[in-house]
């Protein structure tokens, strides 16, 4: 029993290098019952391998291992089929972004911001993060590429200019919820420096807003296209500014704006109209809220000014009150649809008398708010087939069907159906039905 328990003990306390107790005294130490040798009195150390297959070599390496071929094996036309299987695993993967979504100033994001402190926070979690990256690496091996959808696609769908990349990142508990980012410019920039010589970056152009009056734009430069799209897109969260507009669709007034050798002509539109302008401009009225607008530019096509001179006029129109206390007059409208009937649109608190207001003042509403300038606008000729004879002779023919489609308008307007001034006195005068679903309609109409 000795014997074996001898052997027991030098075994366990030979891994640790200890100094052998002589055979008599591990005998007394076990007969008196002072060691017990299912626990050990010295601390363990195992032996670890600090190298493996897995860290030894790259992964360029493992997975030509796996995937390569001999070259006896590439002579009879072996391993034709594992050009696509080499996966980079990394790829799709964001230094600092885990199955945790932290904020690291940093790391992830600045250290500062203004003159705040950026903390250490944790933001939102994106559930989808490990099934997106699963899609992307099955999709590496597909040759087709991949499709967006023509709402995310931006400008172009190879660019990134005209896309949505999102809300700026929130600010220690005050968040940017309903806030759209949109990209006007990114491109690669070259700078020569002392020491490194032609050094390349990237610069990008963003506009950001919450569709309600408030927008803010910004320039951001990094070494890499995500960290310049992240540091524009949180700038331009510090620089909001707020824009006013009329009836929450459009602008107050017609006005003219320049930057550089941009120029800007704003025309202010009725509801329904939708904007016709530049891309530039549609992507920054999108995020400011203006709905119906038309501009035109004229001059260097620069994004930069363009957009600034957007801002400039925006943030330089008045109000109707304020326009009516400038002139300290009474602003009136006319419209066609009201029979040009006169509509005070803002009463002053002074009005001036009509033999205070001189001869040579500008009265005119829409050259007041353009500064005492008249925009100069092509003149319209007629098209060249005007004076022919097959022009003359289709206008004969087709006198009868002039001005239909308005008329049938008026009186669907007017009436609610087709019908005349002397439909009353006589109910046979109405139109006829030709189609036989109208005919249909009528009669269940009638019944």
């Amino acid at each position: 029993m000795a014997f074996h328990l001898l052997r027991i003990y030098s075994s366990c306390i030979k891994p640790l290098q200890q100094t052998l107790l002589s055979n008599t005294e591990i005998l007394n130490k076990i007969n008196n019952q002072t060691v017990n040798i299912l626990k050990s009195q010295i601390p363990l150390t195992y032996l670890i391998r600090p190298t493996s297959i897995f860290t030894k070599y790259s992964a360029e390496s493992l997975w030509k291992s796996v995937v390569s071929v001999s070259n006896a094996g590439r002579q009879r036309g072996r391993g034709r089929g594992t050009k696509g299987l080499q996966k980079n695993l990394n790829r799709g993967q964001i230094i600092g972004v885990g199955k945790i979504n932290m904020l690291w100033p940093g790391l992830t994001g600045p250290i500062m911001r203004g003159s705040t402190v950026v903390k250490q926070q944790r933001l939102p979690d994106d559930k989808e993060r490990e099934a997106k990256l699963i899609k992307m690496r099955e999709e590496w091996g597909v040759k087709k590429s991949r499709k967006v959808h023509p709402l995310e696609r931006g400008w172009t769908s190879a660019r990134v200019a005209g896309r949505n990349i999102g809300p700026p990142d929130p600010v220690n508990d005050e968040t940017f919820e309903g806030f759209e980012t949109k990209v006007l410019e990114h491109k690669i920039v070259n700078h020569m420096t002392g020491n490194l010589g032609r050094k390349k970056s990237y610069s990008t152009f963003v506009i950001t807003g919450n569709k309600n009056g408030l927008c803010g734009i910004s320039i951001g430069r990094a070494p890499d296209g995500r960290g310049a799209l992240r540091l524009a897109k949180n700038r331009a969260g510090f620089k909001l500014m707020y824009i006013k507009r009329f009836k929450e669709h459009t602008v107050y007034h017609d006005f003219f704006s320049q930057f550089g050798s941009t120029k800007v002509y704003v025309t202010k539109k009725n509801e329904g109209f939708g904007l016709r302008c530049h891309r530039a401009i549609k992507c920054a009225c999108e995020v400011i809220g203006i709905k119906d607008l038309h501009v035109k530019v004229e001059g260097a096509m620069n994004y930069q000014h363009i957009i600034k001179a957007f801002l400039i006029g925006l943030l330089k129109q008045k109000t109707h009150k304020e326009l009516a206390e400038d002139k300290q007059l009474y602003l009136v409208e006319f419209r066609k649809e009201n029979l040009n009937y006169p509509n005070v649109v803002a009463t002053p608190s002074v009005v001036r008398k009509p033999e205070e207001v001189k001869s040579t003042e500008i009265l005119d509403f829409k050259q007041y708010v353009l500064g005492g300038k008249v925009i100069l606008q092509k003149k319209k000729f007629p098209p060249f087939y005007v004076n022919s004879i097959g022009y003359k002779i289709r206008q004969t023919k087709m006198e009868y069907l002039r001005n239909k489609d308005n008329v049938r308008i008026r009186m669907l307007a007017e009436h609610g159906e087709y019908r005349s001034f002397l439909t009353d006195k006589y109910p046979e005068a109405k139109p006829k039905f030709w189609s036989k679903k109208r005919r249909e309609q009528e009669k269940s109409e009638n019944n």
